[in-house]
């Protein structure tokens, strides 16, 4: 139950109400009304702004509009309080009983508690990482495939038919310097002298296993075989391998997506053309030629006539490149015809994830989205900044297993996958993140991961005594039938408070494609549980087990067990497995 929701639904009815007294006039659109926690907690448990964004087109004063609407709300069941802040504010306080009864909704729910239907089964696509198949995946790749994997499950949970994509850049000038390097190894899995790496080729020995397979599959046929036609082998066995090895890496971190798309079908397909025919119907194509940009010129600009989308028609800076002269595509142009594909397969809301140094791309590929769906499509880029690697204090450069960079199965070797994850979402995506490998191990408040895990663990501490010492019976439909009017100490009432917010905070962060939120709520509900926690320490009369009071334990039991259902919920989103024991 996202109460939130439940709440603005009560606030259309009170001013339906006073539409039918007259007060308001009918028809009027209620979209921007919304029922919110109050910026101070002290106001009370819900705020509304549904004078402040009514009055004017009710032709009220919004503090009037707001005594009405106020009065009405007084009569609401569970509504102990109604008051009128600033212009026209109005914060309500809930009764406890309201909050106690979201125990037992939570108990019934279990893990998939937060998850609702407000996707309605729609279509999304979240392509994410797409690192091009040159090699295993580094420490700059982890921090994306994070989270998109999170965002593909939080959309899941409030009900969106995700499609976890892949996009393979298995066409252009790297994958032809894969391909020599390929070559390059199997002349010396062949026996051959290659001597240095030559400049520009891929110098790690990654490589050396596909060479050893070419060696093995080809014999030497394929030196007595012209240049293209074994380079072509070449490539086409580096770019399988290098991708088993990528889905290897993704593996280890919990990642799997659904489709893996090849850019080198687009061309072989002929979609670029067709792509561009498409455009070119829509008389958004011509031969123009461009002003130099200022400061550095990027690879598509020419001094000369060129095939140019006409980009600034849907908000960009310049027109963009699609052919160049010499009539090879610019990268531009796979990229459209690659997301009309998307389109074309029935997917209207696509989100991308990007690094750091691909933003300045989003503009001209939101442009071409627009044009190319004419404007059907709903299209979000993510980026994520990079990742700083520190080791107590000092910056980490080096790896000692690759030699020359640090992949994503140096750092999940070193502390886990859940720890990797978790810590990837706690901050959000726009801004840089440090990850240093001593303090995301430290068992302290100041390590997220570990306070969140530690309290789920601490929860079932405690169930596990209650059943060892007290037989009691923790199945959630047992525990959902507790007398919880035996709680009520503030700091109980603070955690339930802070649960039942869950609904709401999982639907936003859905919808701002944000699931560092999900991280950020997850650490302040294990602050409230710990602080209740310490209080029992101090006050006995507290603490969640009282053999000579078996109401008040099952009451508190039933608290903690919804505690451990939301932190597990949450944690669920992240790609997290929640601990039950600390090792």
């Amino acid at each position: 139950m996202n109460i939130f929701r439940y709440f603005e639904g009560r606030v259309e009815a009170a001013l339906e109400g006073l539409v039918k007294e007259g007060v308001l006039p009918p028809g009027l659109d209620y979209t921007r009304v919304a029922v919110e926690p109050p910026r101070d907690p002290s106001h009370g448990d819900l705020s509304t702004n549904a004078a402040m964004v009514l009055a004017r087109p009710a032709g009220a004063k919004p503090r009037d509009l707001a005594e009405r609407l106020a009065a009405r709300l007084s009569t609401e069941e569970a509504v102990t309080e109604v008051s009128v802040a600033g212009p026209g504010f109005i914060n309500l306080r809930l009764e406890p009983a309201f909050w106690l009864a979201r125990v037992p909704d939570i108990l019934r729910a279990g893990p998939s508690y937060g998850a609702s239907d407000i996707g309605k089964d729609e279509a999304v696509n979240v392509e994410y990482v797409s690192a091009n198949p040159t090699g295993p995946m580094h420490v700059g790749h982890v921090r994306g495939a994070v989270f998109g994997d999170a965002l593909a499950n939080l959309l899941e949970k409030v009900g969106y038919r995700v499609c976890r994509e892949y996009y393979i850049n298995d066409a252009g000038g790297q994958i032809e310097v894969l391909s020599r390097s390929a070559f390059l190894r199997y002349r010396e899995a062949l026996g051959h002298d290659i001597g240095g790496i030559p400049e520009g080729l891929y110098p790690a020995d990654y490589l050396k296993p596909v060479g050893a397979a070419l060696a093995a599959a080809y014999g030497k046929d394929l030196l007595e075989k012209d240049e293209p036609e074994a380079l072509q082998i070449a490539r086409e066995a580096a770019v399988e391998a290098m991708m088993e090895l990528i889905r290897g890496d993704l593996a280890v971190l919990g990642i799997t997506h659904e489709v893996f798309f090849s850019e080198l079908s687009l061309h072989k397909s002929g979609a670029i053309e067709r792509t561009l025919k498409t455009l070119e119907d829509k008389g958004l194509i011509y031969i123009g030629t461009l002003e130099p940009p200022k400061g550095e010129l990027p690879d598509d600009w020419e001094a000369r006539p060129q095939t140019l989308f006409r980009s600034t028609e849907f908000g960009d800076d310049t027109d963009r490149a699609l052919k160049k002269s010499d009539g090879s595509w610019t990268y531009f142009a796979p990229d459209i015809a690659y997301h009309l594909d998307k389109f074309e397969r029935g997917y209207r809301t696509m989100i991308d994830v990007w690094g750091a140094d691909h933003s300045g791309y989003i503009k001209r590929m939101k442009a071409a989205i627009a044009g190319v769906t004419g404007g059907e499509a709903e299209f979000d880029v993510k980026v994520c900044q990079m990742v700083r690697l520190f080791r107590n204090g000092e910056p980490v450069r080096m790896s000692k297993r690759s030699g020359d960079f640090i992949t994503l199965r140096d750092v999940v070797d070193e502390v886990g996958k859940d720890v990797v994850r978790f810590m990837m979402l706690t901050r959000k995506n726009d801004a840089p993140l440090d990850f240093d490998f001593a303090k995301v191990m430290e068992q302290s408040r100041d390590n997220p991961v570990f306070y969140v895990q530690y309290a789920h663990a601490r929860i079932h501490s405690v169930l596990r005594k209650a059943v060892e010492e007290g037989g009691y019976d923790l199945s959630d439909g047992a525990l959902a039938n507790a007398s919880l009017g035996r709680l009520g100490d503030e700091a109980e009432m603070t955690l339930m408070r802070l649960m039942a917010a869950f609904p709401r905070q999982v639907e936003q962060a859905a919808l701002a494609h944000e699931p560092h939120r999900i991280a950020f709520y997850l650490y302040d509900l294990a602050s409230a549980f710990h602080a209740l926690w310490n209080k029992g320490k101090d006050e006995p009369s507290l603490r969640f087990i009282l053999p000579e009071d078996r109401d008040a334990t099952l009451a508190r039991l039933a608290l903690i067990r919804a505690t451990a259902h939301v932190i597990a919920s949450g944690l669920g989103v992240l790609g997290v497995e929640p601990i039950e024991e600390m090792r």
